[in-house]
């Protein structure tokens, strides 16, 4: 059954209000609340509401009134009396009116309003919600429900675990109802935060915020609907048609808005065209004033340059500066008659431009221009030929001029040179050579000189600007001319004059050459030979050396009558110098060698030679005291040496001997030490003797195999050997001592570790050794072992197991790391007795410790202060105390101190 009907087709109900069916009472409280905050909605419009739905509305006044309200029309005057009659009445008037819109109400009468039939009144508020409120809606031509429903569908579409498909379940996790106000009010709702997991929270947000700032009642419980499996369909259509007027009454507010704006762009783009065209016309104006006067300008200039710049300058116009402004006329010219068409299309007045500004004015404008371009190139083209012609023979008159003053630059400085007087002959011959070329060269440019005396006067005749400068500058290219002749001549002839004095002289350079070379070769070699350091060891080799002296100093006499001929050369040369007063600029061409070099180092050879002599005495004393020092510092090495080698067997054969208790051996090893210490002073007088040596650079010793280092490392071993075995000795007291192990068992336990220290004095062939290896259980394939007192580590699991230890690896490894804690493989002396103690002897253990600490605290898991105080000495106490935790066991009381961690600290087991 349809719940109304009518002539527009009214969407037809999903459900009827049957009579006698009964609403689901959890759909019912929904309507109750949804119907109530809706008709509230519009009646606070009239300021009044309704708290009953079924009994506010039972004498029509209130019904009559919400019409009123949401249709905007007067209905007819209500009963104002209280008879039933009068109910009915008031309630007929406003079914009438729901009627007269074009629903047909079906089972729905005014009694049963008046009766206050809960089921008929929601069914009548309904009626009324969807003529409406849910009726005129419409989206892509689907209305009522249906376009409500689409237009959440679309303005949900983006949001995350949003989907639409009905009015009931969809809208339970409160995420629809915050996606439409987000969509439309991002600004109220971060969206980011809600999850589809907190339904609550989703639907009391949207509910409050449409409350606050949409002004949307809350006609639904946040609680009903997630409690309720399917919410009341008619309940949610009706809250959700007010966020479709809330938002579609915004929509057309800014509809209105955009309208304006419209308008106002329209306007503000027509004023801004205007200020475009005012501005361009100006700028266009402006431009055309200051190029006509240019344009006019006919006054021509002096050079072709200038010229040429002002032809250049008119290309620049005409190519680059007017074809802009061509452009900005056309433009100007459109953008005039585009804006007296949207004037005219938005029915504006027409656009009048300032005085002067006129499209006509700017055509005026250019016409002016374009008549002073006429003729302006042509009178320039016309300048430039005729200052082409004036240029040309002024820059052939500058280019000759300028390739012969090239010429002549520095020309004259050359002539007067007087390079000859310090130059060599064949310096001179070359300089002659050059002479000559230079004046057939000044005799080819005559011709280029009357050249440019001809250029000029043309120029002169031709009125040329510049022919002051041209004049000048000819006159001064003549004058040079007629200077460059005479110093030409003058040239020649001293070049000539020099070139005899100076062969003369060469051939004397050339004998003094070839006499002076080996001469000086033969000095520098003795030269060398006797400042030539020498290293020698023995005597015999500096014997040789003074004979081979003695044989050098014979040759002197001879060596010198060949100087004085080689000077006598050179004072000839001198001679004429003075005579002819010949300028000789540098030295000897074929040699440089000169007689100052020869003087000097004759000198220096006569000085050299006792010098000599002298260092070969010194040297001859000096290898006889080197002998001296040798023999004395190999008596005394050859002494010490074996003695500490000897001492060193010695302390070996006492630390494997156990002769007489250990302080027996303590005794006789501090006796030994003392006797060693005293044998320093010879060590130290050794010291002495190598440092005389070490002084004297003495390098070898033959009389020797013993160095100072070896006697050092000797002597620091044998002192560190007595010590460590006197110190071992000693350890071993103080283990025998504080573990009560016998002396015996003390001497087992050495003899079973000597056993296995291998390097004895060869007391066992292979053979045996190999039987013993065998017997032990060792792998013969290993290396010999070095006796080092330490043991690695399978020699040392041997030894156990020869002493009646049964190990497995588990055992082994734990014993190790007792033995080694460091983890090296090797098992000192030392080690092997601390572990043979604590296997042999009764020693304290932590829970020992533990049990005596609770003695002291009376049977107590805890320990006082006080309490350690009394029963300890007072270092001893404090010790404890400032080491021991706080107990925190369930009996503790303040100041408890915990004996048990510190107990097992004490021997490794936790920290302290």
């Amino acid at each position: 059954m349809d719940q109304y009907d009518g002539e527009e087709n009214y969407m037809p109900q999903e459900d009827d209000w049957d009579r006698d069916m009964l609403l689901d009472p959890a759909w019912e409280k929904q309507q109750r609340k949804t119907f109530t905050a809706w008709c509230n909605s519009h009646l606070r419009k009239a300021g009044t509401q309704i708290e009953n739905i079924e009994e506010d509305f039972r004498d029509g006044l209130k019904l009559m009134l919400l019409l009123e309200v949401i249709s905007g029309e007067r209905l007819a005057k209500p009963e104002r009396g209280k008879m039933r009659v009068h109910k009915i009445s008031n309630v007929n008037k406003a079914l009438d009116f729901i009627a007269s819109k074009g629903v047909k109400l079906v089972s729905i009468g005014a009694e049963e309003i008046v009766d206050g039939n809960a089921k008929m009144t929601l069914g009548m508020i309904w009626t009324i919600i969807l003529r409406f409120a849910i009726q005129d809606i419409s989206v892509e031509e689907t209305s009522a429900k249906e376009g409500l429903l689409l237009w959440c569908q679309r303005k949900t579409a983006p949001y995350k675990n949003v989907n639409i498909q009905n009015f009931h379940i969809s809208w339970k996790d409160g995420l629809g109802f915050c996606a439409l106000i987000h969509r439309h009010r991002p600004e109220l709702i971060d969206y980011g935060k809600l999850r589809k997991d907190d339904p609550m929270t989703n639907l009391n947000t949207a509910f409050d915020v449409a409350e606050k700032y949409l002004d949307i009642p809350k006609m639904l419980d946040a609680e009903d609907i997630i409690s309720t499996l399917r919410p009341d369909e008619k309940a949610v259509m009706t809250y959700v048609s007010c966020y479709y007027h809330a938002f579609s009454g915004k929509q057309k507010a800014e509809t209105a808005a955009n309208r304006i704006c419209k308008v106002l762009a329209v306007n503000q783009e027509n004023e801004q065209l205007m200020e475009d065209y005012e501005k361009l016309a100006s700028d266009l104006l402006e431009w055309i004033r200051r190029t006509i006067p240019w344009l006019e300008n006919r006054m021509p200039e002096n050079t072709m340059q200038a010229m040429q710049q002002k032809l250049e300058d008119f290309r620049d116009y005409r190519r680059l500066h007017k074809p802009p402004k061509v452009q900005e006329k056309c433009q100007l010219e459109i953008n005039f008659n585009t804006l007296q068409t949207k004037l005219r299309l938005s029915n504006r007045p027409a656009f009048m431009p300032s005085e002067g500004k006129m499209v006509s004015d700017i055509n005026n404008a250019w016409g002016n221009l374009e008549g002073a371009e006429k003729g302006y190139e042509e009178w320039l083209l016309n300048e430039i030929r005729r200052l082409e012609r004036l240029d040309h023979l002024a820059e052939k008159f500058r280019q000759k001029a300028a390739i012969h003053e090239a010429w002549t630059g520095g020309k004259e400085e050359m002539l007067q040179q007087r390079d000859y007087e310090s130059s060599s002959l064949s310096e001179i011959k070359a300089l002659l050579k050059k002479h000559e070329a230079f004046e057939s060269d000044l005799t080819a440019h005559q011709d280029r000189v009357e050249q440019i005396a001809a250029i000029a006067q043309e120029l002169n005749e031709l009125d040329y600007y510049d022919s002051p400068s041209v004049n000048a500058r000819c006159q001064r290219i003549c004058d040079q001319w007629d200077s460059l002749g005479n110093l030409t001549q003058k040239r020649s002839e001293a070049l000539q004059r020099t070139e005899k004095l100076l062969e003369t002289i060469d051939q004397l350079y050339l004998e003094f050459a070839k006499r002076a070379a080996p001469f000086n070769n033969w000095m520098e070699g003795a030269m060398e030979d006797l400042q030539d350091t020498f290293i020698v060891h023995t005597i015999e080799e500096i014997q040789g050396l003074s004979m081979a002296h003695e044989q050098f100093k014979a040759t002197l006499p001879e060596a010198d009558k060949e100087r004085q001929a080689i000077l006598g050369i050179h004072n000839e040369i001198a001679k004429i110098v003075q005579t002819y007063h010949v300028n000789i600029a540098g030295s000897n061409p074929y040699t440089t060698i000169n007689p100052q070099e020869v003087n000097a180092k004759w000198d220096k050879v006569r000085h050299l030679v006792p010098q000599r002599d002298q260092a070969l005495i010194e040297e001859h004393a000096r290898q006889q005291n080197n002998e001296r020092l040798r023999r004395q510092f190999a008596n005394q090495a050859n002494v010490i040496g074996p003695w500490i080698q000897t001492k060193m067997e010695e302390i070996g054969r006492i630390s494997i001997e156990m002769h007489g208790t250990l302080e027996d051996q303590l005794t006789h090893l501090r006796q030994y030490e003392k006797s060693i210490i005293n044998y320093k002073p010879k060590i130290d007088q050794l010291e002495g003797d190598h440092q005389l040596i070490q002084e004297a650079l003495i390098f070898d010793n033959k009389h020797t195999n013993y160095t100072m280092e070896h006697i050092r490392v000797g002597w620091e071993q044998l002192l560190t050997t007595i010590a460590r075995t006197i110190n071992e000795i000693e350890n071993q007291i103080l283990t025998r001592d504080a573990k009560g192990i016998t002396q015996e068992q003390l001497n087992e336990f050495r003899a079973s570790f000597n056993h296995f220290d291998r390097d004895h004095s060869g007391s066992l062939g292979a053979e045996e050794f190999k039987a013993c290896l065998i017997s032990l259980g060792f792998d013969i394939g290993n290396d010999a072992q070095k006796r080092t007192g330490i043991m690695e580590a399978e020699d040392f699991k041997t030894c156990l197991i020869s002493m009646g230890y049964n190990l497995g690896e588990n055992e082994f490894s734990r014993i190790m790391s007792i033995v080694d804690p460091n983890r090296m493989g090797l098992v000192t002396f030392q080690a092997f007795i601390d572990f043979m103690s604590r296997e042999t002897a009764d020693t304290d253990t932590a829970d020992q410790v533990m049990a005596s600490f609770k003695v002291l605290a009376g049977d107590k898991n805890y320990i006082l202060a006080d309490e350690l105080r009394r029963e300890l000495p007072p270092d001893q106490a404090e010790y404890c105390i400032a080491r021991m935790a706080p107990y925190s066991g369930p009996d503790a009381v303040p100041g408890a101190l915990d004996y048990m961690s510190f107990s097992t600290a004490l021997y490794g087991e936790s920290d302290l």
